[in-house]
């Protein structure tokens, strides 16, 4: 397959990536900043809770909320709480929200300098689901608009033509 394919024949391959780029760029910074400020909000929250005194407040929040439960009950439910707020289920369930958070910025930067067009598009279609994505679903914004621009063939071609 030619890599210039979709692009005009008159149309200088450093002109098509510069292009790509400049239309890359303000999306991918987006995806980048939200990206960081997530993975660092998921690295705080991972701090806090495994830290002595999250634990102890975490608990004490819990204890609090079971008070309007009878006594039997509220043992049976401490119980069963009691496995999900261990420092291993926390740690745990920390991970995903970091390791995703980490390849949109990874990702992300690998867009804007217009390499790895697979993971490119990885990327945007991991902040376009709300609850893989970087803030709630305001990664939709920044994730179809990458989709729209790295689906032109001109971009697709400013990629695999390093």
């Amino acid at each position: 397959m030619d890599e210039t394919q979709g692009l005009p024949p008159a149309l200088d391959l450093d002109a098509a990536r510069a292009k790509a780029a400049q239309d890359l760029k303000l999306p991918a910074l987006i995806m980048m900043g939200m990206g960081g400020l997530w993975l660092l909000y998921s690295l705080f929250g991972l701090y806090r809770t495994l830290t002595p005194e999250g634990l102890e407040a975490l608990h004490l929040s819990v204890d609090k909320a079971l008070e309007v439960y009878p006594p039997e009950l509220r043992a049976q439910a401490r119980a069963i709480v009691a496995s999900f707020l261990s420092p291993t289920f926390l740690a745990f369930s920390a991970l995903p929200g970091i390791c995703l958070n980490g390849l949109v910025v990874f990702g992300a930067w690998k867009m804007k300098n217009l390499q790895l067009y697979g993971l490119a598009m990885t990327v945007a279609i991991i902040c376009c689901i709300p609850c893989c994505g970087p803030m709630w679903g305001l990664g939709l914004i920044p994730g179809i608009w990458s989709l729209v621009v790295l689906n032109r063939p001109q971009v697709k071609a400013a990629f695999s033509s390093k």
